[in-house]
């Protein structure tokens, strides 16, 4: 069958329009004395000179454009000649801001179809990350877990881990916060801890591919229930009873996220190789959302 296009294609160009505006959207100046005061209303020691909606914006132009932090500060300091009311930051304010920067994920109060996968995203210095691990040789990858709903195709849920770290065993902490409709995922989480973390958050039998090689034990299980219905109905027709094709929605998260930021991590530290990722993550959800 052949795919058809249903996109509002109107509408998908006034989206990209208004995504190219977003970069420069420099609302965060129209808020700024009225932030900063509830920002350092009950803050000890040194007041906060910059609002968080500034750092969000100046965040975005440093992962987006991939600018050294000595770049950005040029840049909205040229910026700020432009638009009196934005007050240029030195470089070390803006590393330290958005370091330490946290953004959060909204997650919808409904029932989701979940789409879950992971990612390796290449660290360039591995420095610190192989002394951690106490001399070991890595290949220099760090994992991204992420949970996606495969509707708005907005992110829900990430976690960052070791690149050793296996799917499965990041399910739980990857979801335990959503409410779950559906669950697709790949073989890779084909596990009874799996089944049974979905069967408790009420999806009995989840969208789970089952592998090739899986054998039905003797105890009655959440896995066991799956195979047998996976054996019964082919792959064919458990891909079409489950809708399988719409977990896509993750691979397709991932291609943005790569294309847009770039697949290699530039932080040196362990701690900042793992803030980087995830706010690339987390503004890519902001973006959408314009």
């Amino acid at each position: 069958m052949d795919y058809i296009d249903n996109r509002d294609w109107p509408e998908y160009n006034a989206q990209l329009v208004r995504r190219g505006e977003f970069y420069l959207d420099l609302n965060c100046v129209k808020n700024w004395r009225w932030e900063l005061r509830v920002m350092n209303r009950k803050k000890t020691g040194a007041p906060y000179k910059y609002p968080n909606t500034f750092i969000t914006f100046a965040s975005i132009i440093y992962s987006f454009f991939r600018m050294p932090y000595r770049q950005l500060e040029g840049f909205i300091g040229l910026l700020s000649t432009y638009e009196p009311g934005l007050v240029a930051a030195d470089y070390t304010t803006l590393h330290k801001r958005i370091s330490k920067q946290f953004l959060g994920i909204e997650i919808p109060e409904t029932d989701a179809v979940v789409a879950v996968d992971s990612t390796g995203i290449k660290v360039t210095n591995r420095g610190d990350w192989m002394r951690e691990k106490h001399g070991k040789q890595r290949r220099g990858w760090l994992k991204v877990h992420v949970a996606v709903d495969v509707e708005s195709k907005k992110l829900l849920s990430l976690e960052v881990t070791e690149e050793d770290t296996s799917d499965s065993e990041v399910l739980r902490p990857l979801l335990e916060n959503i409410n779950i409709e559906e669950g697709l995922m790949d073989g890779a989480y084909d596990t009874n801890d799996a089944f049974e973390f979905m069967k408790s958050k009420g999806v009995d039998c989840p969208g789970i591919k089952i592998r090739e090689n899986a054998v039905v034990g003797n105890e009655i299980s959440a896995r066991s229930t799956a195979v047998l219905e996976y054996k019964k109905m082919g792959y064919k027709g458990w891909k079409q009873m489950h809708q399988y094709g719409r977990r896509w929605a993750v691979e397709g998260l991932f291609s943005s996220i790569k294309r847009i930021f770039g697949e290699i991590v530039r932080a040196s530290s362990t701690e900042g190789m793992v803030s980087e990722v995830k706010r690339a993550f987390i503004l890519y959800n902001i973006i959408i959302s314009v």
